[in-house]
């Protein structure tokens, strides 16, 4: 309580108003805050999301290069020419097949010693290759690799080697080698945004070629501050001191020492203008809902207090008359306290009737318990045969009365009352067939035909068509008119089939005492029971009025 009172003092209806409308304001505006917040985090997630994607696709169009060039080297590796020792006729067919290319084979010995190079006419001396330690991880590795870019001694250009070793001699290896700037047509900044950068770098972090604004020339060192981040296979970097408002994505070239990276600025939309409007806007809502809210609250407080007025004399006794305000829904209730104050002794006439009702209906049950129990009493052989059937037989009872105070003890429909005893038996469920039209039962109708059925379905499931998979039921009504009875006739008709063989019982219990003499006495019918050897026969023949309700 003195939580409550330290959240809601006592206080005017217009200062709780005028909290409401703050209340109520501020929220939506942390929760717009949080949306622009939001906006913003998602805008740069997208934006690694598409760095990443571009630097990975940059680095498939570099790997089909290098692919090419190592198919290349494979097919020159086989050709007879090599084979057979003709360096000659090999630098010919080689010069020939990649003159329309930008691409030059080189052929070494152990040394790295020249013994062709298709930049130079055969035969002309050559020298030691540039780029001797790539030859040296080529060879030791045993397998094709490209080389950091450096200074070709016969271009003079920055090139690259991709490397195919080989155990025969004198062809030691052969390479192929082309110039940074020929790779460069396969480096674009086409598709990204404005400002974005793209570049190739070697396994020792140089820059093989590059694009876009950033202008870095081939063997110029990549930010030594920024390699060793890129660890993964790929991903995303972001260092606020290292590259303010930009975002860099690097991806591994699979199978070659490079990577390919993409940076540039951060384009986000600036939200310092929208952050502006909504601070100024709501502030100005703010004023605007409090003096609306101090206009509501003196007109509502002057309608309250009518109201309250009105309250005051009809609990004095009075009869009062509603009062006329501005508001709709006060006049609605002060016309409800009007009407009630003219309904109070109708009221109180009701709540007699009602306890009357209540006495008569709980004397019944206590008449129908009663009779039950002395009949369980003369037929149990022991205590606890006696609980379980008083229990069993309650427990169906019980069902009739829920059933009949969700309806305010105004009748059921007869399918609700069929499903909710069946309901006891869901093993069985399925092995009941239903048929008949519908209607609303008395509730004396609904107390006594749900005994009936509990019984039935009871028996059944203990020593008829219920006791076996195989077994079927049949319930089912419908009118009957006979000619010496005119009035409206109703049969139902339970039917077993299937289940064991159906003796007589020796002696009647109370089980057959309510399907057939408290059925028949309750609806004042007949009823008629076969035995017979094909399954159990209960027929009950009652005028339709001592049932249906009204």
């Amino acid at each position: 309580m003195k939580i409550v009172t330290l959240f809601f003092p006592k206080a005017s209806i217009g200062t709780y108003l005028v909290a409401m409308a703050v209340a109520i304001a501020l929220p939506i505006f942390a929760f717009v805050a949080l949306l622009l917040l939001q906006l913003e985090d998602n805008q740069r997630s997208t934006l690694k999301r598409e760095t990443a994607q571009d630097a990975l696709a940059l680095s498939r169009i570099i790997d089909r290069q290098l692919q090419d060039m190592a198919t290349t080297l494979r097919l020159l590796s086989s050709s007879p020419e090599l084979e057979n020792g003709d360096l000659a006729s090999f630098h010919e067919r080689t010069e020939t097949a990649l003159r329309n290319n930008s691409l030059y084979v080189l052929a070494v010995d152990r040394t790295g010693h020249q013994l062709l190079n298709t930049r130079r006419p055969f035969g002309t001396p050559l020298g030691q290759m540039a780029n001797i330690a790539a030859l040296d991880a080529a060879m030791k590795s045993g397998r094709i690799e490209a080389s950091d870019v450096f200074r070709g001694k016969t271009s003079g250009d920055w090139v690259y080697n991709v490397t195919l070793p080989r155990a025969d001699d004198p062809v030691a290896a052969l390479i192929i080698t082309q110039d940074a700037g020929d790779l460069g047509k396969l480096v674009t900044t086409q598709g990204l945004a404005p400002g974005w950068s793209a570049a190739v770098i070697d396994q020792s972090g140089h820059v093989v070629v590059a694009a876009g604004p950033a202008a870095l020339e081939p063997g110029t060192p990549f930010d030594p501050r920024i390699l060793p981040a890129l660890s993964f296979a790929r991903g995303v970097f972001e260092d606020r001191t290292i590259l303010p408002h930009m975002l860099l994505g690097y991806a591994q070239i699979p199978g070659w020492s490079w990577k390919t990276v993409i940076w540039g600025p951060v384009a986000q939309a600036s939200i310092l203008s929208t952050w502006r409007f909504l601070i100024i806007g709501g502030v100005a809502l703010v004023l605007v809902a409090v003096l609306a809210a101090y206009a509501v609250a003196r007109q509502v407080r002057t309608t309250i207090r009518d109201i309250a007025d009105m309250a005051k004399r009809m609990g004095d006794g009075h009869i009062v008359s509603p009062v006329e305000t501005s508001v709709i829904e006060a006049n609605q209730v002060a016309i409800a306290l009007s009407n009630a104050s003219f309904d109070r002794s109708q009221t109180e006439d009701r709540l007699r009737f009602v306890m009357h009702e209540l006495v008569h209906r709980t004397k019944n049950l206590l008449t129908l318990a009663q009779a039950m129990m002395r009949q369980l009493a003369k037929q149990a052989d022991s205590v606890e045969t006696f609980q379980a059937a008083v229990a069993d037989r309650l427990d169906g009872l019980g069902r009739s009365i829920e059933l009949l105070t969700s309806e305010q003890w105004g009748g059921v429909s007869l399918r609700r009352v069929v499903d909710i005893h069946l309901q006891a038996f869901p093993q069985s469920r399925e092995q009941i067939e239903i048929a008949g039209e519908d209607f609303v039962l008395k509730p004396d109708a609904v107390q006594n035909l749900g005994l009936a059925l509990h019984e039935l379905a009871t028996n059944s499931v203990k020593y008829g068509a219920l006791s076996v998979p195989q077994g079927r039921v049949r319930f089912e009504w419908r009118d009957v008119r006979e000619a010496d009875k005119p009035d409206a006739l109703l049969r139902f008709t339970w039917e077993e089939r299937g289940g064991p063989p159906v003796v007589e019982p020796s002696r009647t219990g109370f089980g057959t005492t309510v399907i057939k003499a408290h059925a028949a006495a309750a609806f004042r019918g007949t009823v008629e029971i076969d035995f017979l050897p094909e399954g159990l026969s209960w027929v009950l023949t009652a005028q339709r009025a001592t049932l249906e309700r009204d």
